[in-house]
């Protein structure tokens, strides 16, 4: 996905990264325009002064295009400077300077054009230095104004940096609760809540006892009768923290109820009856064939301690 663009367009989106929020749009366009005008006209002078030197020393095309390259190269420093202090939010009293001081060398570059190059240095009347020191005032208030925009902006800066270090410092300096408060305020929210030992209230049950003789040659299921119980969503969580707090009781029913055991064991009970039963019937029935032998026997006996 692109990106979103600015919606007053990238000269503002320049501004708002590199200065801050714009006061007035037009200063804005205004700043930007002297600022890229002066670096293009300094730009322009170069090349005209470059192609000027190709010419002789002081002939007509030399004049020609080395006296504009001149003209060019000096107004392109104080429109730039103008751009940087419109561009600042800086006072207005400053923009007046920064304005006086391009007139002044705006006068003084046509002075130039005027005496170049009869005039110049060293030729005809010479107004060289009258020229170069009435560029050199205008070119100074400029650079003041300039100058005191941009001490004007970092102090700006420097202050905003300043109060957020200031609120930061006011929020660290909350007071921390101690262990003990914090007990407090745990024992406070836990007021009124009953629970007992896991968690869960205490309820009567019947409870079925049962002897180590009687369930000795049994095998008992340990699973039968059990179900386990997961939670697969919020909603049970939610009721299994009610449960906790007493709120609500989450009871689970066995598969197994106790009628069904009691009939249980009162058929392991019968099952144990009849294998007595039958094991005195065989008693029984081994003495009633093994009787009649032991009489006789007893009979010789008797006869063979009489003889």
């Amino acid at each position: 996905m692109a990106a979103e663009q600015a919606t007053d367009g990238y000269l503002f989106d320049l501004y708002r990264r590199y200065i801050g929020e714009p006061e007035d749009r037009t200063d804005v366009y205004v700043g930007f325009g002297l600022f890229l005008g002066g670096i293009g006209l300094a730009l322009v002078g170069l090349l005209l002064f470059l192609w000027g030197n190709t010419y002789d020393a002081r002939t007509a095309g030399y004049v020609a295009w080395v006296g504009p390259a001149y003209a060019l190269a000096m107004t392109a420093l104080p429109v730039t400077m103008l751009g940087i202090v419109v561009l600042l939010p800086s006072e207005r009293r400053m923009q007046y300077a920064s304005i006086a001081g391009v007139a002044v060398t705006i006068a003084a570059i046509i002075g130039f054009l005027v005496a170049y190059p009869g005039d110049w240095n060293g030729y005809g009347n010479d107004y060289t230095v009258p020229i170069i020191a009435t560029y050199a005032v205008g070119l100074a208030a400029i650079t003041a104004s300039t100058g005191a925009a941009l001490i004007a902006h970092y102090l700006d800066m420097a202050q905003q940096a300043d109060a957020v270090a200031v609120e930061a410092d006011d929020d660290d300096d909350e007071p921390e609760l101690t262990d003990d408060e914090i007990q407090q305020d745990i024992d406070d929210a836990m007021e009124g809540v009953e629970l007992s030992w896991g968690g869960v209230e205490k309820t009567e049950h019947k409870r079925l006892n049962f002897s180590s003789d009687d369930l000795g040659d049994v095998e008992i299921d340990t699973d039968a009768g059990t179900t386990t119980t997961r939670s697969s969503g919020v909603d049970q969580q939610v009721a299994g923290l009610k449960g906790l707090k007493g709120g609500e009781t989450k009871q689970t029913t066995s598969s197994s109820t106790v009628d069904d055991q009691t009939a249980k064991l009162k058929e392991l009970r019968e099952q144990q009856r009849a294998e007595e039963l039958a094991t005195a019937d065989e008693e029984s029935a081994t003495e009633r064939v093994t009787k009649p032998f032991e009489g006789l026997l007893n009979r010789v006996r008797s006869l063979v301690k009489r003889d």
